[in-house]
């Protein structure tokens, strides 16, 4: 299984970004995908948002709910989280799961997102 995060960089707050993640080894239509984020070195990492199979039915934190949004393209393996709106707060390295509950697989070397006038 690998799982490859692509798209983050520095942006000011109010800006926009779009991550992407590539999924392979494994069944991606077949497991819901989720987005997590580590804010800090040794923090625990939180989940973001998650979307079904189908990729009809999505779940979002609190804290992004409104500005992020998660979709997938299944015939490309692909899961993708457009964020708008960044805040601050929004700072994090940003990883690809798939989720059961829990992540699923090891993790990625992540997409670093920093919100920073």
């Amino acid at each position: 299984v690998q799982l490859v995060e692509s798209g983050g960089g520095l942006v000011q707050p109010g800006g926009s970004l779009r991550l992407s993640c590539e999924g392979s080894g494994f069944t991606f239509r077949s497991y819901v995908m989720a987005w997590y984020r580590q804010q800090a070195p040794g923090k625990e990492r939180e989940l973001v948002a998650n979307i079904n199979g189908a990729g009809g039915v999505t779940n979002y934190a609190d804290s992004v709910k409104g500005r992020f949004t998660i979709s997938r393209d299944n015939a490309k393996n692909m899961v993708y989280l457009q964020m708008n709106n960044l805040k601050p707060e929004d700072t994090a390295v940003y990883y690809c799961n798939s989720d059961i509950g829990s992540p699923l697989w090891y993790w990625g070397q992540g997409t670093q997102v920093a919100v920073s006038s």
